[in-house]
């Protein structure tokens, strides 16, 4: 006999009605959730910021391509990282892949961060077969600016870190050998999206989202979320060209 409750359809049909209630009481919140976003307000960008890409120097604005709207995705990988960037941020960056062709019909334009030198990002690109923009932020102000990443000071200064380090959970080391970094310099990435816009010749930055609880990858929001038994508390995340199966 399975574990979980046995009931007749007729029961089902009931939980499942009730189920619809808060279903319907989450989208709900979601939708205010996105109608507060986009009434913050846009603040704009005062410095001017040059990044490296695999076409060469950069601006902010050059990312945009023309289009009015900027959205970016700061992976974890930082220059400390040795072995590569967060697998739980390269899933995300597998699955933000397909969305630059149906993002550019909204007149967005997405590209990825990480402050790694931009070597080290195209390497990391070609290997898991990315075609979005890779942006360096290395040896800029800009991950420090916007909250992107913490200095070693910020680091120190920071209870949730520290608590971490004092006492590291196991995933947490192993998530340490994977990207080949010492917590102390892994834990300063912080996994972001940020948002700009620009208009009339001027760029605003007008929405950042911090930690992994903020966003998910859609296996484990959508897909997982609706399988009859839950994963692990905290799953093993690989790349997927690290999968027993890959």
């Amino acid at each position: 006999m399975p574990e979980h409750k046995v009931g007749t359809r007729e029961e089902w049909q009931a939980a499942r009605e009730e189920l619809a209630k808060l279903e319907a009481e989450h989208a709900e919140l979601g939708r205010r959730a996105k109608e507060k976003r986009r009434e913050l307000p846009w603040v704009p960008v005062e410095k001017e910021y040059v990044f490296d890409t695999q076409d060469g120097k950069k601006t902010l604005e050059e990312l945009f391509e023309g289009r009015s709207q900027l959205l970016g995705y700061n992976i974890m990988y930082g220059p400390d990282y040795e072995v590569g960037a967060c697998p739980g941020c390269t899933t995300l960056g597998d699955e933000l892949d397909p969305t630059r062709g149906p993002l550019s019909l909204y007149d967005v334009t997405l590209v990825c961060f990480s402050r790694a030198p931009i070597e080290r990002l195209n390497a990391y690109k070609q290997r898991m077969g990315w075609s979005f923009p890779y942006v360096s932020t290395y040896d800029t102000d800009f991950p420090w600016d916007y909250g992107l990443a913490l200095t070693p000071e910020q680091a120190e200064q920071s209870s949730e870190i520290q608590e971490l380090l004092a006492n590291p959970p196991e995933f947490l080391r192993e998530w340490s050998e994977q990207v080949g970094a010492d917590l102390k310099d892994g834990l300063r990435e912080a996994p972001s999206f940020i948002a700009f816009a620009r208009e009339n010749g001027t760029i605003y930055h007008t929405y950042t989202v911090q930690a992994p609880d903020q966003f998910v990858t859609t296996y484990s929001s959508f897909l997982l979320d609706r399988t009859p038994k839950p994963g692990p508390e905290v799953p093993r995340v690989y790349r997927k060209d690290e999968y027993p199966d890959a």
